[in-house]
């Protein structure tokens, strides 16, 4: 497959190890014979070993090429790093590796084989060759399929680019289809027929369009729902951790070094496809799923990023990218099945094919999306799970008085305080039961379940971090200032009149509008920056929510990824100044914020985005004892004039939509 394009050097480790018992010397071999003159730009002269006269042999040449592969146990040791632009490793147990070898090299290895798989491993148990490796390839039931997906792999890596620019160009000549169906079966029973047995999932849930809580301050805002996994030929699933980006396709696992930001810059923000016009949404296949908090160490904070515990087994950031999705319509009515064909898949259009099948079959056998407010009631866990406070009431206000002396020392105007609830249950608890109530008590425009094998993220969040349409329109709506609901009328529109009226409320509010407008200013034509909708209240299940909305036009040819980087994380969650209020946070709050405080939505191929603020959000753990690990952030925005107790009970009405649909209680 490589030499379509370029010309190719082949180079065999097995034609210069000196004898069955001859790995190591034939390691060094290599290095001086062969990598040491390529690296100069000059044909590599070498002695073969012959393998019948048991000595050694003729004197062969490898050729300059574009592309020179090596194919060996310990073609990457020692020093051959140093001259390698990528390393594959292809993984799989010595029994298995032992019955290839033989079938290949014949009955006359089997006397040699122990002696030659104990060099093996006394060579590779200290390199750490497998853990540099740039592409890992599960070999377990055989490498047949894997070529294919290994390219596709190595188009990935940086230092490649210039060398597979037309593989590039290739992965990028996809073709976008949108198949409309003109029903709308309710969401959570699609969801369940087309996912439920997904490995990894993703449902970008606009649930409040199912409640009929949709208000005329809030125009296309919950219009579609998105709903997707990573499989298909085309499926792949991103996880980000202390600057190593993994992306497993299949059998193949692609490692790219560097920071998230730039691997993001490296996937997305060009235009990959066109939408059909009879397509009316943004989102054309892509990335979905969440950037944690602690990525602001990649934006101007510092490093929070957890490295032993619980905590560390959760990604800082993850994304699968979905090759077909179905997305609702709930203005229309209808639904979108999109795929993605291209010609150096062959299997695609077979593919795609098939699944618009299987959902038109899903769509005939799942019920009608309800009216408005007829959404039935999902049930709660059968366990109502105990939470604990990382900070209790009166370390939480220590927190409050040590955030207003900051404010008053002038190192911040305002501090977006956090803190986090825990809970753990001895037996597992269904993550999508936990949703669907979820849904049901506190729909949202912002929803979302992703499901990551065993962390499922349930969120009912009603924010907006950033959106940016194909054509460059970049759009933020940060809320700050929350009351509670009220079942007595009278009560709950004096709740909201209150938050309308209040001062510091929207001083909390303006200061974050200003943060935002001076994040999205970095990228945008100057004369399209405004403020068209400035604290406006919108009401929500549980709470009445201040609102506002920034806008303004990107600067044509800008990096989407870097814009998204110089506004994460979310001002709204972090206060104002940004950067100095986030190591104010780093001192006070006792642990990372993980998920909580961070974003969550998708990334298209035709470059728009939207993401919402997780907030409002529940992230289940299935643990090793069989249980489940819980875990809710909550916080609030710390002014000069905030009061200690007023910020004590905002906390408990943020989570209580939560914590009343498990059944559970703010920890006292």
């Amino acid at each position: 497959m490589l030499r379509r394009h370029r010309t190719v050097s082949l180079f065999h480790l097995e034609d210069i190890y000196p004898g069955w018992d001859g790995l190591v010397g034939g390691v060094e071999r290599y290095i001086d014979q062969v990598l040491a003159p390529l690296s100069q730009g000059s044909p590599a002269t070498w002695t073969a070993w012959d393998w019948e006269a048991k000595n050694s042999g003729a004197t062969r040449t490898t050729e300059l090429a574009h592309v020179v592969l090596v194919e060996g146990v310990g073609s990457s040791l020692g020093r051959a790093g140093k001259f390698l632009d990528a390393v594959i490793w292809v993984d799989a147990p010595s029994h298995v590796r032992k019955q290839r070898a033989l079938a290949r090299d014949g009955e006359t290895y089997a006397p040699f084989w122990d002696s030659w798989a104990a060099q093996e491993e006394l060579l590779l148990s200290d390199s750490g060759s497998a853990a540099r490796a740039d592409v890992v390839v599960d070999g377990t039931h055989g490498v047949a399929r894997a070529p294919e997906f290994v390219l596709d792999a190595l188009t990935q890596l940086p230092a490649l680019e210039h060398v597979l620019s037309p593989e590039l160009a290739r992965r990028r000549g996809l073709d976008f289809s949108a198949v409309r169906i003109d029903a709308l079966p309710t969401g959570a029973d699609l969801f369940q027929a087309l996912y439920g047995s997904s490995t990894n999932a993703v449902w970008l849930d606009s649930s409040i369009a199912e409640s009929g809580g949709i208000s005329a301050a809030q125009p296309n805002r919950a219009r579609f729902s998105i709903m997707a996994d990573d499989s298909g030929c085309f499926g792949q699933l991103a996880r980000y951790h202390q600057g190593l980006t993994t992306v497993s396709c299949g059998q193949v696992t692609t490692r790219i070094r560097g920071t998230f930001f730039h691997w993001l810059d490296s996937v997305w923000g060009r235009k990959a496809v066109r939408a059909p016009q009879h397509y009316p949404g943004d989102f054309t296949l892509g990335w979905l799923g969440y950037l944690g908090y602690e990525l602001k160490a990649e934006t101007g904070g510092t490093d929070t990023t957890p490295r032993a515990g619980n905590a560390a087994d959760l990604p800082t950031a993850a994304l699968l990218f979905a090759g077909r999705a179905v997305v609702l319509d709930h203005e229309e009515k209808c639904l979108y099945v999109l795929t993605l064909t291209a010609a150096h898949h062959p299997a695609s259009t077979e593919e795609a094919a098939n699944y618009v099948a299987l959902v038109r079959h899903a769509v005939r056998t799942t019920a009608p999306s309800p009216q408005h407010g007829t959404a039935g009631v999902a049930p709660t866990p059968t366990t109502a799970p105990r939470f604990v406070a990382r900070d209790g009431e009166r370390r939480y206000k220590d927190m409050i008085a040590a955030a207003k002396a900051q404010i008053h020392d002038g190192n911040s105007y305002e501090v977006c305080l956090t803190t986090q609830l825990t809970a753990h249950t001895p037996e597992k608890v269904d993550a999508w039961a936990a949703y669907t109530a979820l849904r049901t008590r506190s729909p949202a425009p912002f929803a979302a379940f992703m499901r990551l094998d065993s962390i499922s993220v349930c969120s009912t969040s009603p924010e907006r971090f950033l959106r940016f349409d194909a054509a460059g329109l970049m759009r933020a709506e940060p809320i700050k200032g929350t009351r509670r609901r009220d079942l007595d009328p009278a009560v709950d529109a004096a709740l909201k009149a209150d938050l309308a009226t209040s001062l510091k409320d929207r001083a909390e509010n303006v200061m974050i509008v200003d943060l935002l407008r001076n994040d999205l200013s970095r990228f945008a034509l100057p004369h399209t920056l405004m403020v068209p909708r400035l604290c406006a209240i919108e009401s929500y299940a549980t709470v009445h929510q201040m609102v506002s909305t920034i806008e303004a036009q990107l600067i044509p040819g800008s990096s989407r990824a870097a814009a998204v980087a110089a506004a994460f994380p979310a001002g709204s969650m972090t206060g104002a100044p940004k950067i100095s209020t986030m190591a104010i946070l780093d001192s006070l709050e006792a642990g990372p914020r993980g998920i909580y405080s961070g974003a969550l939505g998708y990334f298209s191929l035709n470059a728009a985005m939207d993401l919402s603020v997780v907030i409002r959000t529940l992230v289940l753990t299935d643990t090793h004892d069989g249980g489940t690990h819980f875990t809710l952030g909550v916080g609030g925005a710390i002014t000069a004039d905030s009061d200690d107790e007023a910020e004590w009970q905002e906390i408990q009405a943020k989570a209580f939509g939560v914590l009343s649909t498990l059944g559970s209680e703010f920890p006292a």
